[in-house]
């Protein structure tokens, strides 16, 4: 883009909520520009547990709204991405002592009823004693009952909604830092600076969707004072070896009435989390505390027979959830609902601040912010998105192993292990990734596990990948599972190629 263009939408944050607003806003035919000062997803939205769920607990903070739209959203998710994103069954033992049994079930029995299911199966109840899902278990857990809920590669949502985005004309400007918001003449100058270099954009409306540093947006680059809109909770995760062999996750209720999950994880792992704790400091410098490190082991072990230990850690990782500052005592009890504020109008120059939001409700918080931006600027075209697909993701909801198939068959020289990954990241765009390639030679150059040249110049290509970081821990999770002389390798690849 070139200084001193001009857009109808400038996007300030390329986590979920500003990859989500620039998609519809440009899908409905208003020109946009979206800037990220690191890479997309970089922050909150890579940190998350990753579910698309309606989030059970919420029920008990009586959040039906937020419960009812999010409960929703699974399955419109799901079928416009099922390749990143799919179901789950989610086990909850039953513990003596904290909530009864008659309030499990009457809360599931509501979550079945909000959830508006057709493909996702209902709760059932279980014999923990008989059934393989207690087997991890402490003998003493009986009684369990199994519901539905989704999961989503997060860093890849984001980045499929940015490449929708951007292939519907939206620009998309990574590692560009917005320095100055200004009104002038009924609109907004934004200054930018970033990997063009400085660079000065026009715009109507400015959507400031930037996470966890949006009030410093607001206070920095807009020049406001006081701007308190936000508590800043940290949740982190824990990363350990694997735990069980069935394919079902498992919600545990803790005594302080918070709640984790334990979730398999990329094949061979566990994953462990939630914490949930305020946090003052800067979200760039967010991680794991020794505190949460020993909740989440000791929080896991009062449920599985084999206590866990920091041996077991393989990885962790933590984030900043930007929630609205609504007074809560408690950072569990802070709303996960998203507020809207608008301030300006048509005349002096209109901003949108997006305060909250989780990953399931992205899509629905992006159309409530196009009801704003069509207040202002005037309607364009209709709501779009609900039954759309991302990049990929053009295949029937219930098809995913019959693509994986498929994909087989027009590429039989090469391994099926690699070729189930790629359809898991790319859906049918992993043909385009592979092009004409018949054997692991004709990848090009290996960096560890399963990652070969093709995949790091598709993501440099189609997906803004800059670093070895972005591709191994944000479009992959290979990091997981290559040593430092790979990532030495990528990152001299990268640099020879002028990434």
């Amino acid at each position: 883009m070139s200084s001193d263009a001009s857009v109808d939408i400038f996007v300030i944050g390329g986590g979920i909520n500003g990859a989500s607003v620039a998609r519809d806003a440009v899908g409905r035919g208003f020109s946009v520009a979206l800037a990220e000062m690191n890479d997309l997803a970089s922050g909150t939205s890579s940190a998350a547990t990753k579910l698309v769920h309606g989030g059970l607990r919420y029920l008990e903070h009586y959040e039906f709204r937020l419960v009812h739209e999010a409960l929703a959203e699974r399955e419109v998710l799901w079928a416009a991405a099922p390749h990143i994103i799919w179901p789950l069954r989610f086990v909850l033992p039953h513990h003596k002592g904290l909530r009864p049994a008659m309030i499990l079930r009457a809360g599931l029995a509501m979550y079945d009823y909000m959830g508006g299911r057709r493909l996702l199966p209902p709760t059932k109840t279980l014999d923990l004693r008989k059934h393989e899902t207690g087997t991890p278990l402490k003998t003493g857990y009986k009684l369990g009952f199994e519901y539905s809920d989704c999961w989503v590669d997060d860093a890849r949502f984001v980045v499929l909604n940015a490449r929708d985005a951007a292939d519907k004309g939206a620009a998309i400007h990574v590692r560009t830092k917005v320095t100055s918001v200004r009104r002038d003449g009924g609109g907004w100058v934004i200054d930018l600076d970033g990997e063009a270099g400085r660079q000065t954009v026009r715009a109507k409306l400015v959507v400031n969707a930037a996470g966890p540093w949006v009030d410093d947006v607001i206070t920095g680059a807009m020049g406001k004072n006081g701007a308190h809109n936000v508590r800043l909770v940290k949740g982190s995760h824990l990363v350990v070896h694997k735990l069980y062999d069935h394919d079902r996750c498992y919600i545990f209720q803790n005594a302080d009435g918070r709640i984790i999950f334990a979730i398999p994880y990329e094949n061979d792992y566990t994953l462990i989390g939630t914490t949930d704790q305020d946090y003052d400091g800067d979200p760039k410098d967010v991680k794991i505390s020794e505190q949460e490190t020993d909740y989440l082991l000791s929080a896991a072990s009062e449920y599985f027979a084999k206590p866990l230990k920091r041996d077991d850690i393989h990885w962790a990782y933590s984030g900043v959830r930007p929630l609205f500052d609504d007074g809560a005592s408690a950072a569990q009890e802070a709303t996960r609902d998203y507020v809207l504020k608008v301030d300006g109008d048509a005349a002096t120059g209109a901003a949108i601040n997006v305060f909250g939001g989780k990953l399931t409700t992205s899509r629905r918080l992006a159309e409530s912010v196009l009801e704003k931006i069509e207040d202002v600027l005037g309607k364009k075209g209709e709501p779009w998105t609900k039954k759309s697909t991302l990049p990929g993701g053009d295949f029937p909801t219930l098809g995913f192993d019959t693509e994986v198939r498929r994909l087989g068959k027009d590429y039989p020289g090469l391994p099926q292990t690699l070729l189930r990954r790629l359809m898991r990241l790319y859906g049918t765009k992993a043909r385009v990734l592979l092009g004409t390639a018949q054997t692991v030679a004709d990848l090009g150059q290996h960096f560890g596990w399963d990652l070969y040249a093709a995949e790091v110049d598709y993501l440099v290509a189609h997906e803004w990948a800059r670093t070895a970081q972005d591709i191994l821990w944000r479009r992959t999770k290979i990091g997981l599972k290559v040593g430092a002389e790979d990532v030495m390798a990528l990152e001299t690849y990268l640099a020879q190629k002028g990434h």
